[in-house]
């Protein structure tokens, strides 16, 4: 546990600390992930000579120091906010920059913002499953133009109701995990949440064969449609109910080497105790127009460090988002080094495909030069 993080008491994993003088790899997880899924991956990297750091992320496991009731002001989990947490951590631990940051998920933001507004201690970057499409823009060149209407962006109500319209209704799974009844739906779940975890865990990886992402011509219901249910969930149906017909059988379980049932009961344990309200914040923040006009002071800024975007061939998180991952290779990062998608992954790349990623994330940042400094 490290203290004193931009307001939290910080629990954190580390490999490779024995040995002083290493440079520092950073690692952010995403939901509902915990430092924890990086298990695999943190030995390899040690091994070819990092320190290696995965903290549980605000909100999340054994960090305390945040409130994560739903009431609660939803400010200390903004992008910016999350990003000085990673700052913090980096400095905490007696170093000016990383020589590898890599974010998963809701990590994957955080990371690109760490790398967007400090790139002096975060010379590079690594995004994996969500592809960043850059900061919001203000609208350019308006001076002579007729003055915006005074409405405000509706556009997230229109395709929830556009959604609500298809046959079956669904809803969008952002709109659902930032609903006040998510958190109780999810940490008590009918079935139990050992049992829930296990699909959830299952049906979003490799394993589960109704997995065949492609990229998605738009953002309107028929295309958001196409996918899973797990992400374009039917209307009325909680996260627990739309994973329940994807219970793998009891052979599935025992096949699955990456996520073993003890390692499963890590999590279980986790979020037995701590619920998932303040892992469900991130997503209350990305609809949160405070927050996101925060970001505007980004507007206009590009990632200039060389990044890399890494996801499973099975992940529909790739594509979930349609049009970011061009935005991102065509405008976000001017210094992208490419997209790599990992045979045999899902969404859970780092435990599904761990020695696959460590090949592609050394590779990378021999290639980037990101030479850490050592502590001091």
């Amino acid at each position: 546990m490290i203290h004193g993080i931009n307001g939290l008491d910080v629990h954190i994993l580390e490999a490779g600390h024995e040995s002083p003088g290493r440079p520092l790899a950073l690692l952010l997880h995403g939901f509902p992930d915990l430092a924890y899924g990086w298990r695999y991956l943190m030995p390899l990297l040690a091994e070819a000579g990092y320190h290696v750091a995965a903290p549980d992320q605000r909100g999340f496991g054994g960090t305390t120091g945040c409130v994560s009731d739903y009431d609660a002001p939803l400010a200390p989990f903004g992008l910016l906010n999350m990003t000085r947490d990673a700052l913090a951590l980096v400095s905490a631990l007696g170093y000016r920059r990383t020589a590898m940051l890599v974010g998963h998920d809701p990590g994957s933001p955080v990371a690109a913002y760490c790398a967007l507004a400090r790139p002096d201690v975060f010379p590079s970057v690594v995004l994996m499953s969500a592809p960043f499409p850059g900061p919001p823009a203000f609208p350019f060149n308006t001076v002579d133009r007729e003055a915006p209407s005074a409405q405000p962006n509706n556009e997230n109500q229109k395709l929830a109701a556009a959604l609500a319209a298809l046959d079956p209704p669904r809803k969008h799974y952002q709109q659902y995990l930032s609903s006040r009844q998510a958190n109780d739906d999810m940490w008590h779940p009918p079935q139990g949440l050992h049992t829930f975890l296990r699909a959830f865990f299952h049906v979003k990886s490799a394993d589960w064969s109704g997995n065949k992402p492609h990229p998605l011509k738009g953002r309107t219901a028929a295309d958001l449609a196409q996918m899973p249910t797990y992400y374009v969930m039917d209307l009325g149906k909680t996260m627990p109910e739309t994973v329940a017909p994807f219970q793998p059988s009891a052979a599935e379980v025992q096949s699955c080497k990456w996520l073993t049932e003890p390692e499963l009961g890590v999590y279980v344990e986790e979020y037995d105790r701590t619920g998932f309200q303040g892992a469900l914040q991130a997503y209350r923040v990305f609809s949160d127009p405070d927050l996101n006009a925060e970001l505007r002071l980004y507007s206009g800024r590009t990632i200039d460090v060389p990044s890399l975007f890494i996801g499973g061939k099975s992940d529909w998180g790739t594509y979930s988002a349609p049009g970011a991952l061009d935005l991102m290779t065509t405008k976000a990062a001017t210094r992208m080094a490419g997209i790599e998608l990992i045979d045999g992954a899902g969404h859970w790349i780092q435990q599904e495909q761990p020695v696959r990623l460590s090949e592609l994330l050394l590779a990378f940042a021999k290639e980037a030069g990101a030479a850490g400094h050592a502590p001091g």
